[in-house]
């Protein structure tokens, strides 16, 4: 009894090691020198089959940790630390005339941000009864029904001389899928504008806008959110904290590689930005016909779709299928947004998300 529980706690062993073991890309370089354009993660490409691990990756420099000091020219070196690969990095010192040291550029990001960057501004989900609260855009001075930057637009409420304000269209309510409780409001950033005639209907102008605004929109005054940081270092997400998309930010069917999605966990259940989650769809159920032949979801007959609710004798369920994996990049309190990193089928609403495994390492 005593060797089979050896051999169980080395097995486990065994697993735990391997699930922490960084996989090198076959044909990966010795070093790389940063270009201008590059990110960590289009770097970490070049050596890893998972590149959102990059931390580790780096994790034997804290000085690497930090983006602030990663800049095009730097010389960055693949070595092995305790049998693990680690990426070191020489800082390229660049001289100006009578050899002061002169600018770089700016340091490289994470991520290539202007793939999320409208997102960190213009989207937000947020308690519907505050919403609905909210003061309203009646109409303009200008006679259209479209207003844009500079218009001055009548709000009907007394606001605050001179207070800066967002204006949000009304999007998509998200409910829960399992108990169809409201998890948020959608809302879209279209304008910014700042009050200039107080009252009892106020007038704001607009100052910018990303979209027409109309009547019906809500303003609300500008948060300290929208300046957020756009830095995520990547880690798994937590297990136990089972996830799924609730919906495509462009409305679509389905979505790949570096498109934006809305999952419903959110500040509540511990979700942090930089979380990575693996993307799976439930595996087809196969039922066997009265002729014994194996019949897929699409070949059914109104008799197979009846005996796959009622038979488990001749239903079988196949394994879930990997489609990818995403990066939660905003959090709200009950939903977050991500950012899909990889796929290898196309991602839909409904999909599951669960933490990734060192076997999810396709599509990357």
């Amino acid at each position: 009894m005593k060797r089979i529980f050896l051999l169980a706690f080395l097995l486990l062993s065994t697993l735990f090691v391997n699930a922490d073991t960084l996989t090198l890309k076959s044909g990966h370089p010795d070093s790389y020198i940063v270009k201008k354009g590059d990110t960590l993660w289009d770097i970490s490409a070049f050596f890893l089959e998972d590149p959102w691990r990059w931390p580790k990756l780096w994790g034997a420099n804290p000085q690497i940790a930090n983006p602030h000091l990663i800049y095009p020219g730097d010389r960055l070196t693949l070595v092995f630390i305790d049998g693990q690969p680690r990426l070191v990095h020489k800082q390229h010192i660049k001289k100006g005339p009578e050899g002061r040291i002169s600018s770089k550029g700016g340091p490289i990001p994470a991520i290539d941000l202007s793939l999320i960057q409208p997102y960190l501004v213009q989207n937000r989900v947020v308690d519907p009864e505050w919403f609905e609260g909210l003061p309203m855009i009646l109409g303009g001075e200008s006679p259209s029904r479209h207003h844009v930057m500079n218009d001055i637009v009548y709000i009907n409420a007394n606001l605050p001389l001179g207070q800066k304000l967002a204006v949000y269209q009304e999007g998509r309510e998200f409910l829960d899928k399992e108990t169809s409780d409201t998890l948020g409001q959608e809302i879209i950033l279209t304008a910014s504008g700042r009050v200039t005639e107080s009252g009892d209907i106020s007038k704001v102008q607009l100052l910018s806008n990303w979209r027409e605004s109309k009547a019906g929109f809500k303003v609300a005054p500008v948060e300290d959110e929208a300046l957020m940081s756009a830095y995520f270092i990547p880690k798994a997400a937590p297990e136990g904290v089972p996830a799924n998309v609730i919906a495509i930010e462009k409305d679509i069917r389905e979505v790949g590689k570096l498109d934006i999605v809305y999952l419903d966990k959110g500040e509540q259940d511990n979700i942090e930005t930089g979380h990575v989650f693996a993307i799976y769809r439930n595996g087809e159920q196969i039922v066997i016909n009265g002729d014994g032949v194996p019949v897929p979801t699409l070949d059914r007959t109104a008799y197979d779709s009846l005996k796959a609710k009622i038979s488990d004798d001749e239903v079988f369920t196949m394994p879930d299928v990997y489609h990818g994996k995403l990066m939660v990049f905003k959090v709200f309190e009950k939903t977050s947004m991500g950012i899909v990193i990889a796929n290898e089928h196309p991602v839909r609403v409904d999909d599951k998300l669960i933490t990734p495994k060192t076997t999810d390492l396709r599509g990357e």
